[in-house]
């Protein structure tokens, strides 16, 4: 759109041009702003989340904020780099096609001083806005002035600098140069001026606010939904304290307790015994009790404390320990660092190895065992086989049958595998991968 000039400032209306050139209307200024609007808009929403298509006023078409392609969303540098592309596109095009062939040098020159002052600003909006009122107010680049206006109220919001640019825009357009031509006017033609100029100035202003404050309510839903899920987090960890101290309390007042009175049973028995095998009996069942009764003690500390239980677990760096403790003659091979083991891998192959030594005590007493563990392709392998038993030794301990199906899941947890196999020559082999990455 032109900015109105007198005929000695552009040439364009005088006595080579009689008939003076009609005012544009409500409806040219919004066609003319569309194109400084829609530089606005795609400049500002890549800041911001894309919300919901919501229902529009045809039944079945629903609207959409206008948005850059995924790919462009994703690089801000290529976003900003677009949107001054488009800026100054709109802009070039604004005066190239509004500028008459009468116009003055200066006017010229001016317009497109204020086209290469776009790119300006996203870095310093207001900087920006003031090196293209020149080219609006003398010149022809009201597109320019209006995208320039719309990006310093996406910056600074409501603040001096958004108003002083808003009456600098509005100026601009409601006045004439030179003065004594603006002076000449009737009144009716300064109020629709002043109006013309509040619509070129109000429409990237308020589309400018409408952005950023479109960016601070996402901004917010965002914080949220993050809040709400914070409480959730929060509400399921008390619950979870709260079973936690339950378990604590009836592990140490009923399985602590038994344990307990079974050390001291075996105590009693190891004083009162008259033979040495029955004290010897009675000995390794206080030492079984009393170690059960510290690693019992140990992880109601830890449930509650509220700590990890996994941390209070023992790792293969201690299966030297639970191998000596035991009365099966036992080949142990270690080929792996256990400090360099992941805490679940590591305490994963001490429980397999536990439980296959405590079945091999149970039903395979005096048989010789192996145990390997070693890595192999990243993996972690944990053999233990034991051959056909010396003497078959009748149970006297209960047995849920969910110490394999327990290590099988473990070893499925993790990522691995398991298997539980009987040998040709009677004996019994459990194998067990752990990946290690």
């Amino acid at each position: 759109m032109p900015h109105r000039q007198s005929a000695a400032a552009s040439g364009g209306r005088g006595a080579a041009d009689p008939v003076p050139r009609p005012r544009p209307g409500p409806d040219a200024v919004e066609a003319g702003t569309r194109g400084g609007g829609a530089a606005l808009v795609a400049q500002a929403v890549p800041h911001t989340e894309d919300p919901d298509a919501r229902p529009g006023l045809v039944p079945g078409v629903a609207l959409r904020w206008p948005r850059w392609p995924a790919p462009v969303r994703s690089v801000p540098w290529l976003r900003g780099l677009l949107s001054d592309v488009v800026a100054v596109v709109v802009a070039v095009l604004d005066v190239a096609l509004v500028t008459p062939s009468t116009a003055t040098t200066v006017s010229v020159w001016l317009s497109w001083l204020a086209v290469a002052a776009l790119p300006l600003r996203r870095h310093v909006p207001f900087i920006a806005l003031l090196l293209v009122i020149p080219g609006f107010f003398y010149g022809w680049a009201q597109l320019a002035a209006m995208i320039a206006l719309g990006t310093l109220a996406m910056v600074d919001r409501v603040h001096w600098k958004t108003w002083v640019g808003f009456a600098l825009v509005w100026a601009s357009r409601f006045s004439l140069f030179p003065w004594s031509e603006f002076l000449a006017q009737t009144w009716r033609e300064h109020v629709l001026n002043a109006i013309y100029g509040f619509i070129v100035a109000g429409m990237p202003l308020a589309i400018g606010l409408l952005v950023t404050m479109r960016s601070e309510l996402f901004a917010r839903l965002r914080q949220l939904d993050r809040s709400r899920e914070r409480e959730k987090r929060l509400y399921a960890a008390t619950v979870r304290s709260a079973e936690r101290a339950k378990l604590a309390r009836e592990m140490h007042d009923v399985v602590s307790h038994q344990v307990t009175l079974i050390a001291m049973q075996a105590g009693a028995l190891q004083v009162s015994a008259a033979d040495a095998e029955s004290r010897e009996g009675a000995e390794t069942i206080r030492v079984l009790s009393t170690r059960t009764l510290e690693e019992l003690r140990e992880l109601v500390g830890v449930l509650r404390s509220g700590g990890d239980e996994e941390d209070a677990q023992p790792g293969l760096e201690e299966v030297s320990d639970l191998v000596l403790a035991g009365e099966v003659r036992i080949n142990l091979a270690i080929d792996v660092s256990p400090e360099q083991l992941p805490g679940p891998v590591s305490r994963a192959a001490y429980r397999t190895i536990q439980e296959a030594l405590t079945n091999i005590r149970k039903h395979a007493a005096g048989a010789r065992t192996s145990v390997r563990v070693r890595t192999e392709a990243n993996t972690l392998h944990v053999d233990i086989r034991n051959d056909r038993p010396r003497r078959r030794r009748a149970p006297t301990l209960p047995s849920g049958g969910h110490g394999l199906i327990g290590l099988r899941e473990r070893a499925t947890l993790l990522g691995g595998t398991f298997s539980a196999t009987q040998t040709p020559e009677g004996g019994f082999t459990i194998s067990a991968t752990y990946p290690l990455a």
